[in-house]
């Protein structure tokens, strides 16, 4: 029997499904009312409490203090987002019963979102996996933990020494605590010997890492969150923040009520929620951010609003290769190339970006860019943009970061208080655990493989030979899937993400893990698509069934105690790592005492020791809401690069020194415009564009486990121009085809909702596991971030008939 007809775990007609929502609290515990009751009056209470300090609404809710009596309060990052909202959870009697803001946290000052508050919840799902499975005779049977991890084991070596250290790859995630991603890392590159290891982040926001590094020479914001309450302008490019990061959009629109001059502008593909509270909106074509960006410069060159002392002193210009591709091809290699430029070139290189261009390409008006480029190029004003999926996602990502960057660089704009290009973040320790630990392929936790100092400096700290770290990338992510399909990688461990569900062009990953003599495990706390096509199931622990440490957007690291015991045999994906090490013979190489963290957290910041380079020492993180690194002296870095702020940066080199290049300064790059790989045509006439809503996150596996959530949206949807339905016949709820050339969905259609796409452009929501989109997304990815495109490819819609609603 092939592998694709074997019985699936958890699913009905072959997708995983979460079950009926039900109460998240079992017999031994409180009622579902009581533990509704008490979760909503501790929300109530954070938020009127972060409205009105000080004012308890005791009318409001009489018997707060009553259900708060027995409750001991601790302190935790949120589980979801990369905002990283300080939350205080409620224990009783073992179980976590309550959420709300902590007061205390800087990020989000007392308020959380509709899934931070409802967070809980999510472990305490009917499905919830306590044991380890094991595919044995086509079907799933339970096993001790102990015998599953002998298996795990067995076939990672076995896989080794029969194919090579190569054949053999970890794929993690930016929810991994930087524990977690620490373990990884010492074990597959320092003991194993391969670079095989990626993150999920590599999906969201690699992108980001490669703008930042070829821009300023080092990963990570400049400023911080924050900059937000000195800014007098946000321009958010491709950026739903109202549904994506709602609780700083909440600090954006308290601003502005306080401060009634300041301005909120959108910049977006489709009409949100977004778009509605800003100031202004503006709706431009796929891809076309790239003109818009460069017409920006354009004008702000030719009204002679450029800060020509700050770009003297502190900005070189470089050219890179173009027409670099769209890394649809297997295998495929690419290396960007920096060449000095002068002022003049740049200049003459912009003079292909007239508004009047830029409009004809984006849809834009000219007169629009323009007023865009007066808002960044006034003298008076402070100026923060913020992105996330829409520059990030996307085949020229690098691009357009560095051209956002261009912007700021130009007026001088960066590194001060409210002046401030930010990249933000989907998970939770996307920056702690892939970034700063160096979870991709090519890094170290300080460094890259390719360095042989780091190379050195790591295998002197984690006391492996220096020829154990291979000094060659392994696979991106999505060239390791690419491998998994060929057969080039023969065992893949994946822990805490759901890569069958979210990697694009989902169809050929998918029958990829299929084929014979390819051996998957999968650590996760519920079943889901890739659960359903591992050989072993590892039951994990949620984060605060376990101690560890995220590290958010604003480079704020925040630690978590363990509160709970996980169910039945599960345990932590560190946990299961280190069980795996032992077992593979590597036990010298990590911890075995009572507190496994306190010693991996002194080994990995070892990495950043340096006098002007710090991260904070446990005991403080233990204490505090989060501290931010570069971390010295007992001072946080709020504004990098800045000579007032940054103990890294040389006064004598003027009011900022851009030390992460050898030149001390940050670079222009002259990026052109460039197509994507596919677009609209006869055939396929309409845009496919895919994101997140506000109530799921990501791929749904945790929320569509939350009665509220999964009541609030309980499936994928795809949104229709009022217009194109009416051509189309469509009505508002009927069902309709989505064709790609790489597969097809039937979904049903919803007509001036949330959100309103243009003419012509269609979007699909990706956390239904059962309408999964990205069967019908491209794989084409940036060349130089090997990141992939979600955003934009061509679709075809059908109308399939009947009618009701969704």
């Amino acid at each position: 029997m092939r592998r694709s007809e074997l019985p699936v775990l958890g699913g009905r007609a072959g997708r995983a499904q979460p079950p009926e929502p039900q109460s998240s609290v079992g017999e031994e515990g409180m009622d579902r009312r009581t533990f509704l009751r008490r979760a909503a009056m501790a929300s109530a209470a954070a938020a009127a409490e972060a409205l009105v300090p000080g004012v308890t609404l005791a009318d409001e809710i009489p018997s707060l203090a009553g259900a708060s009596a027995g409750l001991t309060w601790r302190k935790t990052p949120c589980r979801f987002c990369g905002v990283g909202c300080g939350l205080l959870v409620g224990i009783e009697d073992g179980r976590a019963v309550a959420v709300k803001g902590d007061p205390e946290s800087p990020v989000n000052r007392g308020l959380a979102c509709v899934k931070g508050y409802h967070s809980v919840q999510a472990l305490y799902g009917t499905d919830r996996l306590t044991r380890a499975l094991v595919r044995r005779g086509g079907e799933f049977v339970e096993v001790p933990v102990d015998e599953a991890l002998d298996l795990v084991a067995d076939r990672l070596r076995e896989t080794m020494e029969e194919h090579g250290k190569d054949s053999v790859a970890m794929y993690g995630s930016g929810q991994w605590t930087i524990p977690e991603g620490y373990v990884a890392s010492k074990l597959f590159k320092g003991a194993l010997g391969t670079n095989n290891l990626e993150a999920n982040a590599r999906l969201c926001m690699s992108s980001a890492v490669t703008g930042f590094m070829s821009t300023f020479g080092m990963d990570e914001p400049p400023g911080c969150y924050e900059d937000i309450d000195h800014a007098d302008a946000f321009v958010l490019w491709g950026n739903n923040m109202s549904e994506m990061h709602p609780v700083l959009f909440s600090r954006m629109l308290e601003e502005r009520r306080r401060r009634p001059d300041v301005r909120i502008v959108d910049l977006a593909t489709r009409t949100t929620r977004t778009s509605y509270a800003a100031d202004r909106s503006f709706i431009f074509a796929p891809q076309a951010d790239l003109a818009i960006a460069n017409a920006i410069c354009h004008e702000l060159v030719a009204r002679n609003r450029v800060n020509r002392e700050f770009v003297e002193r502190h900005v070189s210009f470089k050219r890179g290769r173009t027409e670099i591709g769209y890394g649809l091809e297997d295998g495929f290699a690419f290396s960007d190339e920096a060449r000095d430029a002068t002022w003049e070139e740049f200049v003459e290189f912009l003079s292909d970006y007239t508004p009047e261009r830029a409009a004809e390409i984006s849809g834009m008006s000219a007169a629009d860019i323009r007023w865009l480029a007066s808002l960044y190029g006034d003298p008076n004003r402070r100026v923060m943009s913020f992105w996330c999926m829409g520059p990030n996602q996307h085949t020229r990502g690098t691009w357009m970061n560095n051209l956002i960057y261009n912007i700021h660089l130009l007026v001088g704009k960066v590194s001060s208080p409210g002046n401030s290009p930010f990249s933000l973040t989907g998970q939770p320790s996307a920056c702690g655990t892939v970034r700063e630990v160096g979870t991709l392929t090519h890094r170290l936790p300080y460094g890259e493989v390719t360095n042989e100092e780091h190379r050195r400096n790591a295998a002197e700290i984690w006391g492996v030979p220096v020829e154990n770290i291979d000094p060659e990338p392994g696979y991106n992510t999505v060239e390791m899937f690419r491998a998994l399909d060929r057969g080039d990688v023969r065992f893949m461990w994946i822990q805490v993400t759901n890569p069958f569900v979210s990697m694009p062009h989902l169809n050929r990953y998918r029958e990829g893990a299929h084929r014979d003599g390819r051996f998957v495990v999968v650590s996760d706390v519920y079943p889901t698509p890739t659960t359903e096509v591992a050989d072993v199931v590892l039951p994990a622990a949620m984060w605060i069934e376990q101690e560890g440490l995220f590290g958010n957007s604003e480079r704020r690291t925040q630690h978590f105690e363990r509160m709970l015991d996980p169910p039945g045999e599960a345990m932590s994906d560190m946990e299961q790592l280190l069980e795996v090490a032992r077992r593979l013979g590597h036990s010298d190489l990590f911890p075995d005492g009572a507190e496994p963290v306190q010693e991996l957290w002194d080994e990995y910041i070892r990495f950043h020791d340096a006098p002007d380079h710090r991260m904070a020492p446990l005991s403080e993180l233990r204490e505090r809401p989060g501290i931010m690194w570069p971390y010295v002296d007992g001072r946080e870095t709020r504004w990098r690069y800045n000579t007032e702020h940054d103990p890294a940066a040389d006064p004598e080199r003027g009011d900022y020194d851009f030390y992460g290049h050898p030149d001390h300064r940050a670079w222009i790059w002259l990026r052109p415009y460039e197509p994507p790989p596919e677009w609209p045509d006869e055939e396929y006439p309409f845009w496919l564009n895919t994101g997140r809503v506000l109530e799921h996150w990501h791929t749904g596996s945790m929320t569509r486990r939350v009665p509220t959530l999964h009541r609030a949206v309980p499936q994928a949807y795809v949104e229709i121009h009022a217009d194109d339905a009416r051509e189309l016949g469509v009505a508002e709820g009927q069902q309709v085809r989505l064709v790609t050339r790489r597969g097809s969905l039937t979904l049903p259609a919803r007509i001036d909702y949330r959100a309103q796409p243009p003419r012509g452009q269609v979007f699909v929501p990706f956390f239904d596991e059962s309408l999964l989109v990205n069967e019908l997304t491209l794989d084409a990815y940036c060349p130089i971030s090997r990141q992939p495109d979600y955003k934009k490819c061509a679709v075809r819609v059908e109308r399939v008939g009947g009618g009701g609603g969704p």
